[in-house]
């Protein structure tokens, strides 16, 4: 019996050995070798159908041609372009626009309704008290009073009412007509058309001719230099302008930019240097480019400083080493009344005055002062400035101011 069940025990360890190496055999079969790597297939994709365009058939490879291989199109030439072509091109884009000034003939008529003010003072003032029906002492004060107003002067409006009187009692009936031209008449003999008002700026034997425009700080002096710039240049002058107002900030640029609106040169210096230096340089350069005419703004004066008055005698005794000054025109605000007249004494004491330009007669009412200027400094007004416009700048003529001033 001992014997049976130690066979039955070695038979079931023989069957177990035996199932054992039949299965390590097949898992040696099914794995792979070691040295081989693993091939990976790429994921089966169907085909596409072909797009709109696109050649059914499989692409094909092109031979392929590196850069050097590749001819590029040869560059069309650019059209040559004349070296003086470009030399005015060049300074057009560098010069400014030159402007052509409006003619100064007739500008003071064209400028006429400016003077509405000074129109309803004078004009209109004397002519409606001038129609009353009886002219007694009350209405020849009231007469006197309106020449005052306007700022005429004591003596011209004494003057002016003995003459109307006269001559109204004379005439007798009086239309409107009548009164206006003898009205006229009167007021064109108390400016004076004898006078010469022609500003000399006419090259000469000696050089060009040299304008010196002063004046107080305020009256718009440099502004009337360029202005007057534009009037000459546009009677035909050929002009150079001098900076000499040095004292201003800015107002060498200001100049400047006047000149180069007509086509004027402009010779300046520094900030705050000698404004005689400049103005002789400036007659200098006039000589050299033999121009018609010189304008030189100086600096703005305080009538009641005396050191600031004796640099101006110098600036025009320094400016006649070249030649003589044909012109010295003094800038006046016609809105100052008789403070303007108080400015011109003063000016008149230091340089000779030839002639006055009245700026800013187109805000007053106070057209009389014209008058009054004149007779103060027995020089004529040649100019006045009637706006703010860069022609508004007119030749004065007594014939059209008067009849600016009553209407029609």
């Amino acid at each position: 019996m001992e014997y049976v069940i130690l066979a039955v025990v070695i038979a079931v360890i023989a069957v177990c050995a035996i199932a054992g190496l039949v299965v390590s055999g097949r898992r040696r079969q099914q794995l792979p070798p070691k040295s081989q790597a693993p091939v990976i297939t790429a994921p089966k994709t169907t085909p596409q159908e072909p797009q709109v365009g696109e050649e059914a058939a499989p692409p094909t490879e092109e031979p392929r041609r590196t850069v050097e291989e590749v001819e590029l199109p040869e560059a069309p030439e650019a059209p040559e372009v004349p070296e003086t072509v470009e030399v005015e091109a060049a300074e057009a884009e560098a010069v400014p626009a030159v402007e052509v000034p409006e003619p100064t003939a007739g500008r003071l008529v064209r400028l006429r309704s400016r003077l509405s003010r000074s129109q309803n003072s004078i004009g209109k003032g004397l002519l409606s008290l001038l129609s009353r029906e009886h002219l007694d002492e009350d209405t020849w004060e009231e007469i006197e009073d309106t020449l005052l107003t306007a700022d005429v002067g004591v003596a011209p409006t004494q003057e002016l009412v003995e003459r109307l009187r006269t001559r109204v009692k004379v005439l007798g009936t009086r239309t409107p007509e009548e009164l206006r031209a003898l009205l006229r008449e009167e007021l064109v003999g108390l400016i004076g058309e004898d006078a010469d008002r022609t500003v000399h700026s006419v090259k000469h034997e000696e050089g060009p001719a040299v304008v010196l425009v002063v004046g107080v700080n305020g009256v718009g002096k440099t502004t009337t230099t360029g202005k007057l710039a534009r009037v000459l240049v546009a009677d035909g002058r050929r002009v150079v302008l001098g900076a000499a107002d040095t004292f201003r900030a800015a107002a060498a640029d200001q100049l400047q930019t006047w000149g180069e609106r007509v086509g004027a040169r402009t010779v300046r210096g520094p900030e705050g240097g000698d404004p005689a230096s400049i103005a002789f340089d400036a007659v200098k350069e006039g000589i050299a480019e033999g121009v018609d005419t010189v304008l030189i703004d100086t600096a703005g004066r305080l009538h009641t400083k005396t050191g600031l008055m004796d640099e101006l005698g110098k600036v025009k005794r320094v400016v006649e080493k070249h030649g003589p000054v044909d012109e010295v025109l003094l800038v006046l605000d016609a809105t100052t009344g008789q403070n303007g007249l108080i400015q011109a004494r003063v000016f008149a004491e230091v340089v000779d005055i030839t002639g006055i330009v009245l700026t800013k007669l187109d805000g007053t009412a106070k057209g009389g002062i014209v008058v009054a200027v004149q007779r103060e400094l027995g020089v004529p007004v040649k100019l006045i400035g009637l706006g703010e416009g860069a022609d508004d700048l007119a030749p004065f003529e007594p014939g059209a101011f008067v009849d600016a001033l009553i209407g029609d």
